[in-house]
């Protein structure tokens, strides 16, 4: 037939004395904004008759089940582990969908992009129409899905995580976030260490890491612990010098008078700062008037 008008919903066609509407549905497998895609006016098509009701003398016509259905031959074509290259059709929340052909589309889920950089929504890493190659992480063809990974073209660094960190080296990073429990600190990009704040001091009793460091701080740290599995690494910043407890038991002995600066005033006592770091407190029950 002859197409004989074009709408935003579909394709009117002269079949000789009758017209059939070619839905933009039925146009392709793939997604169509616009009938005018894929179809001119005037232009000659072959099109497959899909529905003819006889009461209200209307053809419904076909133009893609001239072919055979894409996802027939899908886990054929696209075996798990494969590489594909495809076109970012549509972007959501959580993730980009690719096209890959004509009726086929797979899912890049924000958390399949980046092995090291937490992506909070598809378009800090894709544009529309940008094209992909991706992985094929699983393919469900009851439910047409396929799940795609970008991440999975390059090696996982936290593979070799326990191997680059070893316990007890030391390392350089730099101070990317405080918290009221501890430190992160970027070893290199994507990869970050906490200093819990038992870590922080051997002899300061730290309420909050501000006290210690600030954000932007270049620091040396001691590996404590590698987690691969957890994708966790442990990180002291005391550790770096030696235990200084066996000197300062051997300074402050029982009995000796020593100096220091009231730092704090608590319901229990008087905090002071002394020597060699440390504080000391004069319990409530031991202040003279």
């Amino acid at each position: 037939g002859r197409v004989k008008n074009v709408t935003d919903f579909g394709v009117f066609v002269d079949l000789g004395g009758l017209d059939g509407l070619l839905h933009i549905t039925d146009l392709s497998w793939g997604r169509v904004t616009h009938p005018s895609e894929i179809v001119e006016m005037d232009e000659l098509i072959t099109v497959k008759v899909i529905d003819f009701d006889t009461e209200k003398q209307r053809v419904s016509l076909g133009l893609k089940q001239l072919q055979p259905h894409p996802w027939e031959s899908v886990e054929a074509k696209y075996p798990v582990g494969s590489v594909v290259e495809g076109r970012v059709v549509s972007m959501t929340n959580y993730g980009a969908f690719v096209e890959i052909e004509k009726g086929v589309e797979g899912l890049i889920h924000v958390s399949e992009m980046s092995w090291i950089k937490h992506v909070r929504h598809p378009s800090e890493i894709f544009s529309l129409d940008q094209t992909v190659e991706a992985k094929i992480l699983n393919v469900n063809v009851s439910e047409r899905k396929i799940s795609l990974g970008v991440k999975q073209l390059q090696p996982d660094p936290w593979d070799q995580i326990e191997d680059k960190y070893k316990v007890g080296a030391i390392q350089k990073g730099l101070v990317r976030n405080l918290t009221q429990f501890g430190a992160f600190v970027e070893l290199e990009e994507g990869i970050d260490g906490l200093i819990h704040i038992t870590d922080l001091s051997w002899t300061r009793n730290v309420r909050h890491p501000r006290e210690i460091l600030s954000k932007g701080d270049e620091v040396d740290v001691r590996v404590l612990d590698v987690s691969r599995e957890n994708r966790r690494i442990a990180l002291g910043l005391k550790q770096v010098a030696e235990d200084p407890w066996d000197q300062i038991e051997a300074y402050f002995t029982s009995g000796k008078q020593v100096k220091g600066d009231v730092i704090r005033v608590l319901d229990k006592g008087v905090i002071l700062q002394m020597e060699m770091d440390i504080e000391g407190i004069i319990p409530q029950g031991r202040i003279q008037a």
